[in-house]
């Protein structure tokens, strides 16, 4: 996760394959809810900075990250996508009915996408960084997603500059035996 870009411009067809490739990520039952608004526009860029609070990022000593990445894609996804598909006859339950849904797969499914992005991203030589924009009503606003999408945040992609890590990262990663069982939780 990078939190500062140069202001090298980023190739778009590299862009183009990042999204490619984010749009290939697992979907429940091949839905494809997924979808990206990639924006490279200073000025939308500098709207989504100020809706994710980035002068609060400023103030406490970090590089202005957000309005300076050449490239956002908003990842986004649409719930009601997967109600639709899981109404078809080839998903629904012995009753004819949709599915209960014991977890709510457009997130993982969204949440594999970014990951395919962030990953992408990394395999075109840029470096790139998530974040969540909790003015949700605000970016869709601003982007003109529909009521019936998602945007659950936003890649920053472009050439990495020095940063300052963040003070998270001293916490350091929990060891592998406080996260991984085999065969059973023990």
């Amino acid at each position: 996760m990078v939190r500062n870009y140069t202001d090298d411009p980023v190739d778009p067809r590299a862009v183009d394959r990042i999204v490619a490739f984010g749009s290939r990520a697992p979907s429940a039952g091949f839905t494809q809810g997924q979808s990206f608004v990639i924006v490279t526009d200073a000025a939308t860029r500098h709207a989504i900075a100020e809706l994710a609070g980035e002068e609060g990022y400023v103030e406490h000593g970090f590089d202005p990250w957000i309005s300076k990445a050449p490239v956002h894609v908003v990842v986004c996804v649409s719930e009601s996508a997967y109600h639709r598909r899981y109404q078809e006859s080839d998903k629904v339950d012995e009753h004819g009915q949709e599915i209960e849904w014991p977890v709510p797969y457009w997130w993982v499914d969204a949440g594999a996408s970014l990951m395919m992005v962030l990953l992408a991203a990394v395999d075109e030589g840029l470096a790139a960084g998530f974040l969540g924009v909790h003015s949700i009503p605000g970016l869709r606003a601003l982007l003109g997603i529909p009521e019936s999408v998602t945007p659950i945040g936003v890649v920053t992609i472009g050439h990495p500059a020095r940063d300052r890590r963040s003070g998270s990262l001293r916490r350091g990663r929990r060891p592998l035996d406080d996260v991984v069982r085999r065969e059973r939780w023990r």
